[in-house]
């Protein structure tokens, strides 16, 4: 089929890639260029720049909706069918039109369950044990469009929101190319239950809460990777924890027990967390042992 693929980020690379593999793709639509790294040079994003080397043509609107330079170019490019993976714009109803088949969006959800743009990290966080990647037909709502296609999984004990996204996304592609072989046979299923939402994470949702149990904080900061992950402060500055594990027992939430080779054990809420590897403000990481014997952190010490 002719398609047309909308996304951004470098999660989204493979599915073109897939697509491309498959289907004749007769265009590309991504974010425009962002400042980036110490110049602030305008860059293009993942999704423009494998296009670009693919040979395939590349549009960067700013906006989509009322931009009538972008439809006419959109109807000229005659896509069959349009897919969408983190593209990070809304899709208007105009747009929505243009192909025969309408826009497919891979989205990594058991929707109607964490509709947004942070599915995976909100899963993660909030502790569920199940999540799963949906092949939805778009509608101007969000994430609210019937379903072709859903695969369900179990999330893995230690699986982080990076592992967990990249393996939802390849299973999505599996099922993205097998809706489109059948595309003008299938019909959508209307998503069922009840909806939940999964907003774009702030910084703040990086911040331990030590008053949390030990299995709430080691699940936040499974979700909040690579940002903004997780941190806490000591002494007025930001310390991040690139890895942490929870213990079983008993402790004061934000106080430190002991420090020892592994680590840093510290009191939460229900459990203990064992502060394995920090990064200081403006230091290297380091096992979080060598942290706290070169900041004076022992027993007693309160994290916030």
């Amino acid at each position: 089929m002719r398609v047309a693929f909308f996304g951004t980020p470098q999660w989204a690379v493979p599915v073109l890639e897939a697509l491309h593999a498959h289907h004749p793709v007769v265009l590309v639509v991504t974010q425009p260029d962002k400042p980036k790294g110490r110049g602030l040079k305008p860059t293009p994003s993942p999704v423009a720049e494998r296009a670009e080397a693919l040979g395939l043509p590349v549009l960067k609107p700013e906006r989509l909706k009322g931009n009538q330079a972008f439809l006419q170019a959109f109807k000229e490019a005659a896509p069959e069918v349009a897919v969408t993976a983190a593209y990070g714009k809304i899709l208007p109803q105009e747009v929505l039109e243009v192909p025969p088949y309408g826009f497919l969006n891979l989205h990594p959800s058991l929707l109607p369950k964490y509709r947004g743009p942070a599915p995976v990290q909100w899963a993660l966080i909030r502790g569920e044990k199940e999540t799963g990647v949906s092949i939805m037909k778009t509608e101007e709502g969000l994430d609210t469009g019937p379903l072709y296609a859903v695969y369900r999984t179990e999330i893995g004990p230690e699986e982080d929101a990076v592992a967990l996204s990249e393996r939802l996304r390849d299973k999505g592609i599996e099922l993205l190319l097998e809706v489109l072989e059948k595309l003008p046979h299938l019909t959508p299923t209307p998503q069922e239950g009840e909806p939940s939402y999964a907003p774009l994470l702030t910084k703040e949702e990086g911040r331990i809460r030590f008053s949390e149990s030990a299995e709430a904080i080691y699940n936040r900061h499974r979700g909040v990777q690579p940002w903004p992950g997780s941190y806490f402060f000591h002494g007025g500055k930001r310390v991040q924890v690139l890895a942490l594990r929870p213990e079983p027992g008993e402790g004061v939430p934000g106080v430190v027990l002991g420090v020892d080779r592994e680590g840093v054990l510290v009191g939460t809420g229900k459990g203990l967390v064992r502060l394995l590897t920090v990064k200081p403000e403006g230091r290297r990481p380091m096992p979080a042992a060598d942290w706290a014997r070169g900041y004076g952190v022992g027993p007693g010490t309160r994290l916030e």
